[in-house]
């Protein structure tokens, strides 16, 4: 019994992941398809322009669906074998209940795998496929390259923009909010212009403040020199692969922000995929002590609004600098797995 018993169950669990899989891949297609299809007769896309927009998204609803239907198909599963009491025929054989939970991880680790291979590299292309397809769809340039809040700080200087907005040259860029202080000298404009050939900035019409003197501003621009190269800023950290973010971690001028937002990313990308051996270990342990569907499917749905809320919110607080990007990117697999240690040890009781 034993020995036919992880293929037994095994048959029954993958049946319905198969079928969860399959109920979350249509309810994300049927509303992306819905708005995809509105947006294309609205800008009178072709049907080869909304193919790849709806294609560049599909990865990330696989990636969201092998991972949520995991305690979908294991409680379900184990549901309908414990209405039928065949869960209980087992354990009375001597079956342990560990010796039902243990052979669902190994599946689920290959779904693990899985989505990590199409987390590193599918995702992230697609989803700049869909960006630049709608760009077309839309009748727009690709944004402007943008950098947020750019800092310079040479010996005895300081230079701030609000923002740097590249030209599509690389030979220049737009400033806004700009403050230069050199010495006792501060110069700060609306506005400005970064010659990289150059290596000047012009500041249009600043107001120069020296000390003891009052603020005055001045009637035409004002160029200074300026000697840091200008670099196009990071890009979408989700939009590029696992060694892309890699790369990018290794610059020495990569923004705090903006090294936490890769830093997150690079390890969500291997701790997402780990959810689904967790949701297997608590969920195996939840299906063994549940005795009705109706407690399964409550279960599922508590599961998939936990592990929402942890992985909608983490994000923001590992951008914020509340939790490490690691700490952050891993909390929800972990708690997940510490909840199914933790039934795990009380159904070996």
């Amino acid at each position: 019994m034993p020995l036919k018993l992880p293929r037994y169950v095994l048959r029954e669990v993958m049946g319905m992941y198969l079928a969860g899989l399959a109920l979350f891949l249509i309810l994300q297609m049927t509303d992306a398809l819905s708005s995809t299809v509105g947006k294309a007769l609205t800008y009178k896309a072709t049907f080869s322009e909304t193919g790849a927009a709806f294609l560049g998204i599909l990865p990330t609803f696989v990636n969201r669906s092998l991972v949520l239907a995991v305690p979908f198909g294991i409680l379900l599963g184990l549901s309908r074998l414990q209405r039928d009491s065949e869960v209980k025929a087992l354990l009375a054989a001597g079956v342990r209940p560990l010796s039902v939970i243990w052979p669902l991880l190994l599946p689920f680790a290959l779904v693990g795998g899985v989505a990590f291979v199409n987390a590193g590299s599918v995702v992230p292309a697609g989803l700049d496929r869909w960006d630049r397809t709608w760009y077309g769809i839309f009748g727009m340039a690709n944004p402007i390259p943008s950098q947020d809040r750019y800092t310079y700080a040479p010996p005895g200087a300081l230079y701030y923009a609000g923002r740097v907005l590249n030209d599509s040259s690389g030979a220049g860029a737009q400033l806004s909010g700009v403050m230069v202080q050199r010495g006792d000298e501060i110069l700060t404009a609306q506005t400005g212009r970064w010659n990289a050939q150059a290596q000047t900035w012009t500041l249009d019409s600043p107001w120069v403040t020296r000390t003891g003197q009052a603020p005055a501003q001045q009637t035409g621009p004002v160029t200074v020199p300026q000697q840091d190269r200008l670099e196009p800023p990071p890009p979408d950290p989700k939009k590029i692969s696992n060694a892309r973010l890699r790369a990018e971690l290794a610059r020495d001028d990569l923004g705090r922000e903006a090294r936490r937002d890769y830093t997150y990313q690079l390890a969500a990308r291997y701790a997402d995929p780990f959810t689904p051996v967790a949701f297997a270990l608590a969920a195996g342990a939840l299906g063994l002590l549940f005795r009705s569907r109706a407690a399964a499917t409550a279960a599922v749905i508590v599961f998939i609004a936990g592990f929402y809320v942890l992985w909608e919110t983490m994000p923001t607080l590992a951008r914020s600098g509340a939790v490490g990007p690691e700490v952050a990117a891993w909390l929800p697999s972990v708690l997940f797995s510490l909840l199914g240690l933790g039934l795990a040890w009380r159904l070996n009781r």
